[in-house]
């Protein structure tokens, strides 16, 4: 086994890979939850050998910052977000300390305002979000006020749900998950970046993304299936082959072209990021201030 390494990376970065990562200290060790999500299991090793560690840094910084704490996890589409989010509410949780999981989906405007607007081939970028209301609900987070109602998003239906809301009560720790999360925000408003008080990249070879975008649009089929007025039914009727046709469109036209022009940018605004490897595993990370 090569030595663990731990060298300078951008300024304000240090890279550890996964050994040297695991060596650091991990503080009381609490029962560490797995997590599935489509196509990745994160598994009680790579739990303790990543996200323990993490969870110290968490710690650290939860202790000398303001309550509600607020944690992003941001990246591009399939790269692991909401399984990422729900482990670490999980590891985060106590019987003192409440977290709330707040996803940034509900936030897209509803496809009838997309299509108004000529925006519904560009869904994901940041135009086909209503940013305003997204800060708006940070800010209220924040602030600890409670509770805070946001829009329901259903990839099934591929659409806001209409008059869904979820209460999100008052909590110490805030875990939001979104792909812009690290970004500008609105263009009156405040940045949403300012809005986080730590912010989590989940970044993969570009490749190792589109091939888990398209597993997950095979397993999304399924959900589909049950909800007859998606626009997304089509799905149901195709072979894998064809399926692995469309998902190489979506991508190719709208996922990398937001990927690339929007979300990978913000990426050194992060605190901390998981650089994952073709089985979703966390084989380095890159840790502001260490």
């Amino acid at each position: 086994m090569p030595p663990a390494t731990r060298r300078p990376s951008a300024p304000g970065f240090t890279v550890y890979d996964r050994r040297a990562w695991s060596q650091r200290p991990a503080g009381p060790t609490p029962v560490l939850p797995s997590a599935e999500g489509p196509g990745e299991v994160i598994g009680p090793g790579e739990v303790a050998e990543v996200y323990g560690p993490l969870r110290a840094v968490l710690e650290e910084r939860m202790a000398a910052g303001p309550s509600p704490y607020v944690v992003a996890v941001a990246g591009g589409v399939a790269v692991g977000k909401s399984t990422t989010a729900r482990l670490l509410r999980g590891l985060l949780s106590t019987a003192d300390r409440r977290v709330e999981l707040v996803a940034t989906d509900g936030f897209l405007y509803d496809n009838r305002a997309l299509v108004a607007r000529g925006l519904l081939e560009k869904k994901g970028f940041p135009e086909t979000y209503d940013l305003d209301a997204l800060a708006a609900c940070l800010t209220e987070l924040r602030a600890g006020r409670a509770p805070v109602e946001i829009p329901v998003y259903s990839h099934e239906r591929y659409d806001v749900v209409p008059g869904r809301r979820h209460a999100v009560g008052r909590a110490d720790v805030v875990v939001v998950e979104g792909l812009h999360l690290l970004g500008p925000g609105p263009p009156a408003g405040p940045a949403l970046r300012d809005l986080v008080d730590f912010g989590i990249y989940l970044d993969a070879r570009e490749a190792d993304v589109e091939r888990w975008f398209s597993e997950r649009l095979g397993a999304l089929r399924a959900g589909v299936a049950a909800e007859p007025d998606s626009p997304l039914q089509f799905l149901v009727a195709l072979d894998d082959e064809s399926l692995a046709a469309v998902a190489r469109g979506v991508w190719a036209t709208t996922n990398a072209v937001n990927l690339r022009r929007h979300i990978e940018p913000t990426r050194e605004a992060a605190d901390l990021v998981l650089e994952k490897g073709p089985d979703h595993a966390v084989r380095r990370v890159r840790l502001r201030g260490a």
